[in-house]
C-alpha cells in the first residue's frame, strides 16, 4: 500500500480544493470519498428508494451498483455524474445515506483499494478515523459554520444554482447535527490528526500549513 495522507472536516471547510492541490503537489492521487457518497445517493435516488428502506433493499440496490471515482471525475455504471452529484438535494441525501452501515460498507474497500497501488490523498469525513485510520499523516480541516455557510452559498451561486445564504447557513447547520451525531463513523477529529482553522487563511496559507507538517514527516 502507498503513502496515505488523509482530511477530514465538515463541509464547507475546503477539503477538496486542498486535497486537489495537495495531490497535485506531492504527484499523489486523490480520492474524495464525498464524491463516492453522493454517486451512490444519486443511484439509490433513481431508484425510488428512500432512506429510511430496509437494509435488504438497500443490498440489493448497492449490488447492481458500480461506483468509480478516476482522474478527478465519479462513475455510476459508466456514466460521468460528476456535475449531477453536486446539488444540494445529493448533498442532504448523501449525509443521510452515509449513516447506514450498508452503504458504508459498500464503499469501504472501494475507498482502501485506491491506495493500493498508488500514494493518495483522501479528503472527507470518516478517512482518518475509519477509512485510513493508519494513514501516513492526518488532518483535520475545520472553519467556522458562518464562513463554511458563506463559501457554500458563492459556490453554489457561481454554478448558477438558486441557494440563498440564509438557507446554505441551514444547510450546513442541519448537516454538521447529521455527520457529528450519527452513530456510525461519526465527523470527529482523530487524536492523531493536526487540526488547521481555515476561517481566516487563504488557500495557499492553508497548503502551505499542510506541506509544512508533510516535510517533517518521517
Amino acid at each position: 500500500m502507498g503513502k496515505v495522507i488523509a482530511i477530514d472536516g465538515p463541509s464547507g471547510a475546503g477539503k477538496g480544493t486542498i486535497a486537489k492541490l495537495l495531490a497535485e503537489k506531492l504527484g499523489f492521487s486523490y480520492l474524495d470519498t464525498g464524491a463516492l457518497y453522493r454517486a451512490v445517493a444519486l443511484g439509490l435516488r433513481e431508484k425510488g428508494i428512500n432512506p429510511e428502506a430496509s437494509d435488504e433493499k438497500l443490498k440489493g440496490a448497492l449490488s447492481i451498483m458500480d461506483v468509480k471515482f478516476k482522474d478527478g471525475k465519479i462513475f455510476l455504471n459508466n456514466k460521468d455524474v460528476s456535475v449531477e452529484i453536486r446539488t444540494t438535494e445529493m448533498g442532504h441525501y448523501s449525509s443521510v445515506f452515509s449513516a447506514r452501515k450498508v452503504v458504508r460498507d459498500f464503499l469501504l474497500d472501494i475507498q482502501r483499494n485506491a491506495a493500493h497501488n498508488s500514494d493518495l490523498v483522501a479528503e472527507g469525513r470518516d478517512t482518518t478515523t475509519v477509512v485510513f485510520p493508519d494513514a501516513w499523516k492526518k488532518f483535520y480541516l475545520d472553519a467556522s459554520v458562518e464562513e463554511r455557510a458563506r463559501r457554500r452559498y458563492l459556490q453554489m451561486k457561481e454554478k448558477g444554482t438558486g441557494i440563498t445564504e440564509s438557507e446554505a447557513m441551514k444547510d450546513a447547520v442541519e448537516r454538521d447535527a447529521r455527520d457529528s451525531g450519527r452513530d456510525l463513523a461519526p465527523l470527529m477529529k482523530a487524536d492523531d490528526a493536526v487540526l488547521i482553522d481555515s476561517s481566516n487563511l487563504t488557500i495557499d496559507e492553508v497548503l502551505e500549513n499542510i506541506m509544512k507538517a508533510v516535510r517533517v514527516c518521517p
